[in-house]
Formats: C-alpha cells, structure tokens, sequence
C-alpha cells in the first residue's frame, strides 16, 4: 500500500497568497499595504523566537522554574503562585506563542520534580499564554498590528491597555486558584538544583531578556529591538562555544510565519470582496459600554472559529480606528480565543508541547476551561477598559 503524501501547510499558503496577488483577487495596492504593515511583524515574531531558543538552551527558563520551587519553600500552593508570575512575565515580555512553546514544558517537568499534579500548571500556563497577552504591544501579534493604528491616532498602548490586561489577569488568577485549590494542597520536597552548563551566558540572557523588557515598556521599536537582541544572544552562545540549542534551519518558525501570512492573505483578499461590510454590520457601531461588549464578543466568537490573527484583521475595520473599540477588539481577540484548540496559535503550540512531554490533554479539557475563563476574562477586561476610558 502507497502511503500518501501530505501537501504542508507552509507550502498551501505560499501557493493561496502567490495565487492571490497575481491573479490580481488582493489589488496591489492592497497588497502593498498589507506587506508593509505586517512584514515588519513577522520578522519581529522570528527575531523574538531566536530570543527565546538561546535563552532555553542558556538554561534560563530552568532556572527560573528551580528558583520558583526553592522560594516557594515546599508549598505547592506558593510555587502554584511562582508558576503563574513566571508565566505571565513570559507572556507580556516574550509573546504568548513563546510562553505556550518553551515555558510548558518547563512547568510540566517542574510539577512532576515535586510530585504535584502538572495538569494545573500546564492549564495555567495555557490560559495565562492567552489572557495576559493584553500587557505589552509585543506580548501578542494582534497587540502589534492594533499598535499600528493606535500609533496613527496618537494614543498610547499602555495607557489604554493597562486596566484591561489587569482585569484580565486577576480574573484568570481568581477563577482558576479556586478550581484547583484541592490539588494544589500539600507540601513537597525540594530537590538540588540541576547544574549550569554556562553561568556567563546565563548571565548574558537574564540581562537582555530584562533590558528587552524595559525597551519595549518605554516604546523602543519592536523589530529592530529584538533584532539587535537576537544578534547579541547568538553571537554570545557561539563566543562561548556552545552549541545551539536547536539545528540552525530550526532557529526561526519559517514554516510557521509562512502561514500566518497566508492567512493575512486570504483576509485582505476576502476584505477586498466584501466581508468587511458583513462583519462590521455584526460588529455594530458605538463606544458605550453594550457597544465594547457587543465588539468583544463578536471578536471572541471569530476567534475560536476561525483563529485570533485573521479574525482581528477581518473585524479591524469595524473598528473606524476609534482608540476604544481597537482596544475592544483587543480584549475579543486576544483574550477570548480560549474555548477551541486552534482559537490561538499559543493553543496550538502548548497542545503539541503537551504530548512531546507525554501530558496528555483531551480536547474536551481545553474547552471546558475555555468555557469558565474566556466569558468572566472577556467581560471583566471590557468593563475596565470602560471604567479607564
């Protein structure tokens, strides 16, 4: 028997977005606008990935989980706490899709080392990956497509995204320390930490993970920033004659990215043939507070339906450029798409982390949580969006 042969999907969305722009169906003009609004994102995106990689093979997430079980003293419920602060920083500093990729693991080795279940943590680590993806204009691609627009209105993101990534937090935070009280119940023993292979590249990647930090908390362009902190991080680990931590051709999520621009593609393309007018009529119109709520739902449902990226850029123009429903928008589509395994690329990723490691999640799990957090997170965030604004 012929086993059959699989078209990639990298290889579908080269072909889709190819197929578009010659056969004329994306105008160029659309095109060119779309290329010089997202390019600059995904190169930020592969930057940012390399970031990521040297930092894990320099042993920086493991150490942040070792030092997480020591300050935690045996509590599970106080290393629970670490988890959740260390998954949150991840996410607002280095993206969701990072979190989800190198964090997982990490959380799920650390809570099998304490005989502590690791379905709470891998869960935490999940949701966190997606709703405290509100935080910086980095911490998710939607944040950095929005800031495009917030940009051109000349208003800032932290101060309008500051109370929502809050809310969105806390809401999390709450609902899920209560669902997993019992098994975070008890103490456990500590164990030495694991040797550094490398103190000086430790060293190097916990300082300019924390100057990335601080750049693009003050507005420091996003993809020159990372750039230049990828070139330093790689050019630290072959000075110190280590190896890296994945083969070279593995270092950027080529495949990845090509399909993200696929599916930016298809959705100027769909604009370009009138989808807009379509979702904007079930987007509505409006700043108040039923209107924000009406935005955010409708950006959530698009989410979990079709994915976060191509549903904020189909639902974008509903938005007029107007700061608060951008922001709306914000809150549907990036703390919203909890409920379905492909909702976010971060749930995709953490899925497939999941069953490297051998956890494995039903799909039914994944919705269930998504059930409980995305309505309460999505409520709460545009409530304070509303109270801020």
């Amino acid at each position: 028997m012929t086993r059959r042969r699989h078209v990639p999907w990298w290889l579908v969305a080269v072909a889709v977005s190819a197929l578009a722009v010659l056969s004329g169906a994306l105008p160029a003009d659309d095109a060119r606008a779309l290329a010089e609004r997202t390019l600059p994102v995904l190169v930020f995106v592969a930057a940012l990935t390399v970031v990521a990689e040297m930092c894990a093979g320099a042993g920086l997430f493991d150490a942040a989980a070792s030092l997480a079980s020591r300050v935690a003293r045996g509590h599970r419920w106080a290393l629970w706490g670490l988890v959740v602060v260390l998954a949150t920083v991840s996410t607002a500093v280095l993206s969701l899709d990072t979190t989800a990729v190198l964090l997982t693991p990490v959380v799920i080795a650390l809570a099998r080392r304490t005989h502590t279940p690791p379905l709470p943590f891998a869960l935490a680590v999940l949701a966190l990956a997606n709703t405290a993806s509100l935080v910086l204009p980095v911490s998710n691609l939607t944040n950095l497509l929005a800031d495009h627009t917030l940009r051109a209105a000349h208003v800032g993101y932290l101060g309008l995204m500051w109370a929502p990534a809050l809310a969105a937090i806390v809401v999390t935070v709450a609902v899920l320390a209560v669902r997993d009280r019992r098994a975070l119940h008890g103490r456990y023993d500590l164990h030495p930490p694991r040797p550094v292979r490398d103190r000086v590249l430790l060293a190097v990647c916990a300082v300019v993970v924390a100057a990335l930090g601080i750049a693009f908390v003050v507005g420091a362009p996003t993809a020159r920033t990372a750039v230049a902190a990828a070139v330093v991080l790689l050019a630290a680990t072959l000075l110190r004659h280590q190896k890296l931590p994945v083969p070279a051709r593995d270092l950027v999520p080529w495949r990845t990215l090509l399909v993200v621009l696929g599916l930016f593609v298809v959705v100027e393309t769909a604009h370009a043939h009138g989808l807009g007018s379509l979702l904007a009529q079930a987007a509505g119109t409006g700043s108040t507070a039923g209107d924000l709520l009406r935005l955010a739902a409708v950006g959530a449902a698009a989410s979990n339906a079709i994915n976060n990226l191509p549903a904020y850029l189909a639902l974008e123009p509903a938005t007029a450029a107007e700061p608060l429903r951008v922001a709306a928008l914000l809150i549907g589509t990036g703390v919203g798409p909890l409920v379905t395994p492909w909702g976010s690329l971060a749930t995709v990723l953490w899925w497939q982390r999941c069953r490297v490691v051998l956890l494995d999640v039903q799909a039914r799990t994944i919705v269930r949580q998504g059930l409980l957090l995305a309505p309460l997170a999505v409520v709460a965030a545009t409530l304070a969006l509303v109270a801020a604004g």
